[in-house]
This record gives structure tokens, C-alpha cells and sequence, in this order.
């Protein structure tokens, strides 16, 4: 069989599979998986066009590593064929673990466990499928590998992740603030004490790059309908849930019906090969399906819930940078108890606050590096003369309130 297949990218145009391991790979279940996962949760309710998944960002951070790699071998670094092949693996397995929706039901489905936790437990399992061949892979994306720029290119604040994110949600969001030059950062790209680097004359292409991530967090990934959506959507998880457990039977698939009758521990789910084959099954159709459904369900909070999602009536989201005060959400509580009949526990899902947090750039470890003329290396904020990168580093914390639209 052929394996060297090319596979017709809208970012990027043509994207080579390099290996016959990698094809193999993405031929997988778990990997096929992510074709029906959202890259973008529900920000499709805000920008219709972001209905990329997963598996195309995976394969866009593939193809960037590919050209990362090739420019260090030009610039005389040593990097093995097994090595090439290996951070390639690791880079297109990188988000292998998300749950249905992307970020939206994380910490929902199984608590207390990250998507890169479940992504190393599904690398793990592979590694045993494919006889070992990707123990090198897994040290690297780990950071157990001996040459430790090549976990950088996986995962540090200028890894292949953030590369394509930032290119393919612009692209499919319609969000021109988010373009970065994904193509000159790339040939920028150097290696110095083992550390990844990027050289002086690209500076300007990584200022773009750290301002066009805040803007895309701003406009896309915190864009308050957007949040409004992912509220929703948790929220009706989070009845669903208390629903089972109390024993009412309600629709669902099986692999869905599974995690929404049993509280899934950490210590359980990564000891446990049922609970990796179970989630391995769940993507967002099993959530799609259970919502229509659950839209004619006799509890009225679910049933309301889930209608007001799938026609997109949505909450209103107040985001301030001040908490709203007691007076006001109790004043909205008071509403929800009168309009809908429910007591205080249940206006809960109807009228909450929470918070979000934008940090574009974190000082420190796994941190920007620019190789200046000299040969010294500065930290990116140091290294620039642009002033606005400075507050980038600081974390802006915001206060949302969120209720049912007409009290």
C-alpha cells in the first residue's frame, strides 16, 4: 500500500505525510477521532465559518514542524532521522486527548484531568499497539528527551501548536488581527545552548505574533457570546449529570452514558483501559445527539437549556473588571425564582458569575528567546524596543455574570 500520501490543506496547500509510522498513525481510531471534534468549541455560534476540527490543526502543526525541522538541519544543527520522525509524532499527537468540544467540556467530562494528561495516556497506548516505536516520541513530548529544544517545538510559548492555532483559526474565523507570518518565524527559527531561538532579524514577525494571540483571545477564544455558548453547554452537562446520578434514565449514547453515571476519578481513569476505550469513542456528536433529545425532557431546566442552545438563545454575558455585586445577582435570582418556579439551588443555571484570565506572554521558563548579533540571548521583552510588550506578560483578569436572556 502506498502511504506516502499528500493531503490538500486550505492554509497551507499541500501537506506531505512523511512516514509510513505517521500514516499508519493517523489512519488510527483515536486519531480519526478528532475529525469530529471542534477545534473551537462553540465559537461557531459567534463566526460561522470556525468549523475546523481538530484533526486538520493536527495535521497543521505537522506540517510546521516539518518546516521547522528542515531549517535547524540547514543551519547545521543534528537532528536524526528517528528524531525528525519522533517530535513529528509528537507535535501530531499533541491534542490527541481533547474531549467533545475542545476546551469547552474540559474538567466536565472526566474532573481534575487536563486534555494533555489523557493525550499522554493515549500515546502510551499506541506506543504498545506500535511495538515501542514511539518511545522516543513520548520522551519528547514529555521533556524526558535528552535534546531539549525538540519538546520546545512541541510545547513552550513558540511551539507548532500555537503556530497553527493563531494561522488556521484566523483563517477560518475570518479574523485578520490574528495572521501571523507563520512562514518567516519559521526560517527564523535557531538553536543556541539547547534552547530554541529566534534570530534578531525576525524580532518584528514575533512582536506580530504575541500581539496577534491577544487579540485573538479577546475577539475569538473570549469573545463573550462565545463564552456564552460554553457556559450553556457545560451547564447542561452539569444537570445531565446530576440528573443520572440521582437515577433518572436520560438519552445518550453509551460512551456519553457512561460518564454521566459514574464520577470518573484521575486515579481510576489513568489506571483504567475501559475508561481510555470509553472516552476514545465520545466526541461531539454524542453531545449533539443527547441535546436534541434531551430539548423534549420532562425537567424543565434541561429541557430549557438544551432548546436555548440548539436555537442559539443564548445567555447574556456582562463582562466587567470588577466583580458585579451581591445585591445584582441576588436581584437576578430573585427574577429567575419568580419567572421559572425553581428554588435558589436551581437559578443556579440560570444566573451565575465566573471569571477568565488573558495572559499573552509568560516571562520565565519556556520563555521567548532572541538571539541577538552578538551571539547573547534576551528574553523577547527585553530584546524589543516595542513598548507595548511589556503589559503582554501581565495576566488581565475579568469578571463575567451570566443569566437566562428576558428577566
Amino acid at each position: 500500500m502506498n502511504k506516502k500520501k499528500i493531503i490538500n490543506d486550505p492554509v497551507y496547500g499541500f501537506i506531505s505525510i512523511p512516514s509510513e509510522l505517521i500514516f499508519d498513525l493517523i489512519e488510527h481510531p483515536y486519531f480519526q477521532r478528532l475529525r469530529y471534534i471542534k477545534q473551537l468549541g462553540m465559537t461557531h455560534l459567534v463566526y460561522p465559518g470556525a468549523l475546523h476540527t481538530r484533526f486538520h490543526h493536527a495535521l497543521g502543526a505537522m506540517h510546521l514542524m516539518g518546516m521547522a525541522i528542515e531549517t535547524l538541519q540547514s543551519k547545521g544543527h543534528n537532528i536524526t532521522p528517528e528524531e525528525q520522525e519522533a517530535v513529528t509524532i509528537a507535535i501530531l499527537l499533541h491534542d490527541i486527548g481533547h474531549g467533545p468540544f475542545s476546551h469547552a467540556l474540559e474538567q466536565t467530562i472526566v474532573e481534575g484531568i487536563s486534555h494533555e494528561d489523557i493525550s499522554s495516556l493515549f500515546m502510551d497506548r499506541l506506543n504498545e499497539t506500535f511495538d515501542g516505536q514511539l518511545t522516543m516520541a513520548i520522551d519528547i513530548f514529555k521533556d524526558n528527551y535528552h535534546k531539549k529544544f525538540l519538546h520546545q517545538l512541541v510545547s513552550s510559548q513558540l511551539d507548532m501548536d500555537r503556530m497553527d492555532y493563531l494561522t488556521r483559526d484566523s483563517y477560518f474565523t475570518g479574523v485578520s488581527e490574528g495572521v501571523i507570518s507563520f512562514d518567516r518565524i519559521s526560517k527564523m527559527l535557531n538553536v543556541k545552548d539547547d534552547q530554541v531561538v529566534v534570530e534578531e532579524k525576525g524580532i518584528y514577525s514575533i512582536e506580530k505574533f504575541l500581539v496577534a494571540r491577544r487579540l485573538m483571545y479577546w475577539q475569538v477564544y473570549l469573545h463573550k457570546t462565545v463564552i456564552a455558548g460554553e457556559q450553556l453547554l457545560s451547564k447542561i452537562l452539569e444537570r445531565a449529570r446530576e440528573l443520572a446520578l440521582t437515577g433518572e434514565e436520560l438519552f445518550a449514547t453509551p460512551a456519553l452514558s457512561y460518564f454521566l453515571n459514574n464520577n470518573i476519578e484521575i486515579k481510576t481513569f489513568i489506571h483504567s483501559n475501559a475508561d481510555l476505550d470509553t472516552f476514545a469513542s465520545l466526541d461531539d456528536t454524542d453531545i449533539m445527539s443527547a441535546i436534541k433529545v434531551w430539548g423534549a425532557h420532562d425537567d424543565f431546566i434541561l429541557s430549557t437549556l438544551c432548546r436555548n442552545l440548539t436555537n442559539r438563545k443564548l445567555y447574556q454575558v456582562e463582562i466587567s473588571n470588577t466583580p458585579p455585586t451581591d445585591e445584582v445577582v441576588a436581584e437576578l435570582v430573585e427574577q429567575t425564582m419568580d419567572q421559572y418556579g425553581v428554588n435558589e439551588d436551581e437559578a443556579s443555571y440560570f444566573v451565575f458569575t465566573d471569571t477568565i484570565t488573558n495572559k499573552a506572554y509568560k516571562v520565565g521558563d519556556g520563555s521567548i528567546r532572541i538571539l541577538m548579533k552578538d551571539g547573547s540571548v534576551q528574553d523577547i521583552t527585553t530584546a524589543s524596543d516595542h513598548s507595548n510588550l511589556e503589559p503582554l506578560a501581565k495576566t488581565v483578569k475579568k469578571y463575567i455574570l451570566c443569566y437566562i436572556k428576558g428577566l
